[in-house]
């Protein structure tokens, strides 16, 4: 790595020059780091905002998963049955789905090598669990906190290796050839050094670029995501990169003080759900209304656990998943709070017993088998789940004495930007890794997301290592290439500076970005809000520069992360809105109005009414293509999962002349 400095727009700004720059610091990031030095690719280098920012070392839940190939003697299996599996979910390409059931056992036992603690047994088998949308016992984990688990030994892996980090630098840009067709590197904000113009900007020049930056967790006001988490898909957009099924997001129910998801034993030990005034006032167990009897309630409430992200299939018939439709209710449409309350029992007065026999039959033998057919939430928490107690209390919530204030909350991406059998996306040399990438289709089995991450990131390093080891183009060359998309930047950027002042109202537009999302783009939606918002998303952008007020240089970074969340809001919502004018229906962890539809219960307003996808466009994947302020659409067929010769004399001739990394 080298560096040296170009002048653009009167700044004299650092350039440095290598072979492959990995943006972000999350387990995909470090996975990708850690596997190209392993593969003999030295010239790289680490580009985070903050190394221990991030979903992947900031998140987890009640048994956070890794979705693998099982690997007991009890469970027959195959890579092909895997593969199946995920290309089941819909809306899966199947040449990726069998390269991520190809890879797991791999990339599983890569983490366990460098000390991941997942269990096995005296025999060394290390055995799953059935997880949702699971057909075999392919889940493990290593406890609620796998996947920090995962970047605490990745970690270490790259400190031994001395692999250069650029800690606290916001990337800004994705630059391209002058035609677009290809990465050339980067530009970003140096956060450590902002009032120094000449030190405030800095270009990457580099062959490569292998994209970890998460989901774009910044659209949502009602998030599980890391407050340190924000996103940066606006950016990859807007170099071009197409974006993948950015219909198919995941949501439920979380607590929105300390940000966890709410599943398992949280919810199976049956809380009071209550809402009530901004004030705190007027306080109401709002269930009631909707539900036919107090034993119907409990086992939504208790199925709450195993059936955590919101599923339209889950809502009809008083299912678990009609309490998220009223939670929203009460937060977005009445206004109201919402909270979880564990220091009483549900449905009876306060002091008196809950009558264990009004449950039905899987709730109660659950219970029964749980020893815990006695006292309050909190009581029976602690006997099943103490350390699920003790975490909140560890973030300053104590259960025993206060509400837990919640929302139905973004959680995942499932789709995200497209790529290739090695992660390519349509941009040549840039590599969307983890989240960021949409691999997954509407459903997904849990934990898959972990696997997906590490399986991308090895594919990414492999093909880098292989195919794409120059080094960088000279620096004059880097600057003729990439000026025109610099100077534009960077001249927003001390636009952005000279107008400020005293006031500002960054934190305003980004709260109003994210309510925007949350009221019309998460679980509930509909073609009417998605259209709306749309309008909104497109003028805000059109007047961005206008309209954004900043009181200081230390607001810049915030003000160019809004500009990276209003494409992609824009990408986002006109995807939504193609997909219902399509005749796309409830699907997946969202609810689609349709006049001619279903009421989830009775009581409920017409905007509710909602029809199930019946599969139609289950075999169809839609892509996102933004340019200058709109996104046009394509819809494509899923690709099948490959029929392969696996005729071990074939592969091996393959090999030796080295025709597969291709």
């Amino acid at each position: 790595m080298t560096g040296n400095r170009i002048t653009i727009s009167g700044l004299s700004i650092p350039v440095w020059s290598l072979n492959t720059a990995i943006v972000g610091s999350g387990a995909a990031a470090l996975n990708a780091a850690d596997r190209l030095f392993s593969l003999g690719q030295r010239d790289i280098a680490i580009i985070t905002e903050g190394w221990k920012m991030g979903t992947s070392r900031n998140t987890g839940s009640d048994k956070q998963t890794y979705y693998k190939l099982s690997l007991d003697s009890t469970a027959a299996d195959s890579v092909m049955e895997m593969a199946q599996t995920l290309y089941s979910g819909g809306a899966v390409d199947g040449d990726l789905a069998l390269v991520e059931a190809a890879l797991s056992a791999q990339c599983f036992y890569r983490l366990v090598e460098i000390g991941v603690p997942f269990p096995h047994n005296r025999y060394g088998e290390y055995v799953g669990y059935k997880t949702d949308h699971d057909p075999r016992q392919r889940a493990t984990s290593a406890g609620p906190l796998t996947s920090r688990l995962m970047i605490e030994r990745l970690e270490e892996q790259v400190l031994r290796k001395n692999i250069p980090i650029f800690d606290g630098y916001q990337v800004i840009a994705i630059l391209t050839d002058k035609e677009g067709k290809q990465s050339r590197g980067l530009l970003a904000l140096n956060l450590n050094k902002l009032e120094d113009p000449n030190e405030r900007y800095v270009a990457f020049n580099c062959t490569n670029v292998i994209y970890g930056v998460g989901g774009p967790a910044g659209l949502y006001s009602a998030t599980v995501y890391p407050e340190s988490q924000t996103g940066a898909s606006g950016i990859a957009l807007e170099a071009g990169v197409r974006g993948k099924n950015l219909t198919e997001s995941q949501y439920g129910i979380a607590s929105v003080k300390f940000r966890w998801n709410l599943s398992g034993s949280y919810q199976q030990v049956l809380p009071r759900y209550v809402s009530t005034e901004e004030d705190g006032s007027d306080e109401r167990e709002f269930l009631l209304d909707f539900f036919p009897y107090a034993g119907r309630m409990l086992d939504a409430v208790f199925l709450k656990g195993y059936q955590w992200p919101f599923d339209p299939r889950k809502a009809a018939d008083y299912g678990s998943s009609v309490i998220d439709i009223l939670v929203y209710r009460e937060r977005m449409i009445k206004g109201r709070r919402v909270f979880l309350d564990y220091t009483r029992n549900p449905v009876v007065p306060a002091g008196e017993s809950l009558d264990f026999g009004i449950l039905g039959e899987e709730s109660y033998n659950y219970l029964k088998q749980s020893h815990v057919l006695f006292g309050t939430p909190i009581e029976r928490l602690n006997y099943m789940n103490q350390p699920a107690v003790e975490l909140y209390k560890q973030n300053g919530i104590d259960l025993e004495k206060e509400y837990l204030e919640i929302a139905v909350c973004a959680q995942h991406n499932n789709g995200g930007l497209a790529g290739g059998i090695w992660w390519e996306s349509n941009i040549r040399n840039f590599f969307p890794v983890g989240e960021v990438n949409g691999t997954h289709g509407v459903y997904r089995p849990g934990g898959s997301a972990l696997n997906s991450g590490q399986v991308g990131s090895t594919r990414a390093a492999q093909y880098i290592a292989a195919r794409y080891s120059d080094g960088p183009m000279d620096p004059g060359s880097f600057s003729e290439q990439t000026r025109e998309k610099l100077t534009a930047k960077i001249s927003l950027g001390e636009k952005l500076l000279q107008k400020a002042g005293s006031t500002s109202n960054v934190r305003q537009i980004r709260e109003e970005i994210g309510l925007r999302t949350s009221r019309a783009g998460a679980h509930i939606r509909s073609l009417e809000g998605a259209e709306d918002a749309l309008k909104e998303a497109q003028e805000e952008l059109i007047s961005f520069s206008d309209k954004i007020r900043l009181s200081s240089v230390y607001e810049l970074p915030h003000a160019f992360q809004n500009l990276d969340l209003l494409i992609t809001q824009l990408a986002y919502f006109s995807a939504i809105a193609d997909y219902i004018r399509q005749g796309g229906k409830s699907r997946g962890s969202y609810l689609v109005y349709d006049p001619r539809g279903q009421l989830p219960a009775e009581g409920l307003e017409e905007n509710f009414r909602y029809s199930l996808d019946t599969g139609r466009l289950s075999r169809q994947v839609q892509e996102v293509l933004y340019q200058n302020g709109s996104c046009s659409i394509e819809w494509r067929p899923v690709r099948p999962i490959p029929s392969v010769d696996n005729w071990y004399e074939n592969v091996w001739a393959a090999f030796r002349r080295d025709e597969i990394i291709r």
